[in-house]
């Protein structure tokens, strides 16, 4: 289970990954050039594995973090999260790794406010595999950056949350992770088209590697740069898949709004 940094950071070792040269990039992707609606949620499969993906167009919806609820306590789940954003809220997912009181192990910025620093530190586990990187939400545009140039470029970001590794970097899959490791986990995570404005979330049905995962987003999903969020924990809310997911208590929640 990943999520839990240190000692209880929870996630297997780094066993699974192997250095080697990364594919080349894909000359074209069929995804990449597909209009999106404001925000949905449809299943996709690739390489033989099955996924639920979540396209927003961000000039048409907005994509917001949550992680305190109006009583300043964590939403923890979902279903608390649906419960007080009603209709609104058209899908939702685990937003990043996070420690045993539910807060986020990295940058965390919500409504303008960073609530968490960038954590740069070396350590174990997935987020400490460099490059880690952001995803964040300024205005009508997303993006995901490497943390070290996150913190150089200092977007002004309404929205942003810290995780690792980087799946995708510059249509590269990153160095580190293997082709197909022998680490299997149900997986989520978020990349951005290159228009800027269309954020890509995906989850995994069943468990998958790292390098299949990163594949999703490089060759099907049109993504050059993708993150990944979290395993194991990794869960989704999608009424329009009839997806309501029960999971361990989480940290930080990202969902698409209507405007």
């Amino acid at each position: 289970m990943a999520g839990r940094i240190g000692a209880l950071l929870l996630g297997a070792g780094l066993s699974w990954l192997a250095a080697g040269p990364a594919p080349a990039a894909p000359s074209a992707s069929p995804a990449s050039a597909a209009p999106a609606s404001a925000a949905s949620c449809r299943p996709q499969s690739h390489e033989g594995q099955a996924y639920a993906v979540c396209t927003v167009d961000l000039r048409r919806a907005r994509v917001k973090l949550f992680w305190r609820g109006p009583d300043g306590l964590p939403y923890g789940s979902l279903s608390r999260l649906a419960g007080q954003q009603g209709a609104n809220l058209a899908f939702a997912m685990n937003a990043g790794m996070y420690d045993t009181g539910l807060s986020p192990v990295g940058l965390y910025v919500e409504d303008g406010r960073e609530l968490k620093a960038a954590n740069t530190a070396n350590g174990p586990g997935n987020f400490h595999l460099k490059p880690n990187g952001v995803f964040y939400v300024a205005g009508d545009r997303a993006g995901v950056l490497e943390t070290g140039r996150y913190l150089k470029a200092h977007p002004r970001a309404e929205f942003a949350t810290q995780s690792g590794p980087m799946l995708v970097i510059n249509n590269r899959i990153h160095p580190k992770i293997s082709e197909d490791g022998p680490s299997q986990k149900i997986r989520n995570g978020v990349g951005v088209r290159p228009d800027g404005h269309t954020a890509v979330f995906a989850i995994s049905e069943a468990p998958v590697s790292f390098g299949a995962f990163a594949r999703l987003f490089r060759d099907a999903l049109g993504c050059p740069n993708a993150l990944f969020l979290d395993g194991s924990v990794s869960s989704l809310y999608a009424p329009s898949l009839g997806r309501q997911d029960l999971s361990r208590p989480l940290g930080p929640l990202v969902g698409a709004v209507t405007k």
